[in-house]
């Protein structure tokens, strides 16, 4: 059965709640940040680790059930059993849609999935008139940075401790 992309329902999020959230990676992206009178510089690079680390899911994926309703979208990937989601948000009167979730099930891990995932929300976002599409990611979890840039995302920024365990989130976006 081809793999199905279609808004999420209701029925859908127990199965997308029990997915697991984590994944395996062996690079971080280090933050380096110097602050010195009249300067601030920062440098960020890939570091490859001495063995890969599990990277925790930033938010609680059981709080999907409370917040859908307000994202601007949840796009799920769907054949006989949900493959993994995609949550969008918009900002700046829906000038921006902005990623900030998207999980696949280990199984189907690099299976094209993700880029399928993205590519739809690419369609979706420009149906609404969006102008830029930004997607976010812990700075320790590679496989979505590798996947963000090989979608054609580029580096535009980041904020330390941004998620609610402190972690680092690095923003790729590009125009649509």
């Amino acid at each position: 059965m081809p793999v199905q992309i279609r808004p999420a329902v209701s029925t859908d999020l127990p199965r997308l709640m029990g997915i697991d959230h984590t994944c395996k990676s062996e690079y971080v992206w280090q933050l380096d940040l110097r602050r010195e009178p009249d300067q601030i510089s920062t440098t960020l690079r890939e570091v490859r680790l001495p063995r890969p680390i599990f990277v925790e899911y930033p938010r609680n994926p059981y709080s999907l059930a409370d917040e859908w309703q307000f994202k601007a979208a949840v796009l799920v990937a769907l054949d006989a059993e949900a493959l993994g989601y995609v949550v969008v948000t918009e900002q700046s009167r829906a000038t921006v849609a902005w990623v900030t979730d998207l999980v696949v099930s280990p199984a189907h891990r690099r299976a094209g999935i993700g880029s399928a995932l993205l590519a739809r929300v690419g369609e979706w976002a420009v149906q609404r008139g969006s102008r830029m599409l930004m997607f976010e990611a812990q700075a320790k979890n590679q496989p979505a940075i590798r996947m963000a840039q090989k979608f054609g995302l580029e580096y535009c920024g980041y904020n330390d401790h941004y998620y609610a365990n402190h972690d680092v989130a690095l923003f790729f976006g590009r125009s649509l």
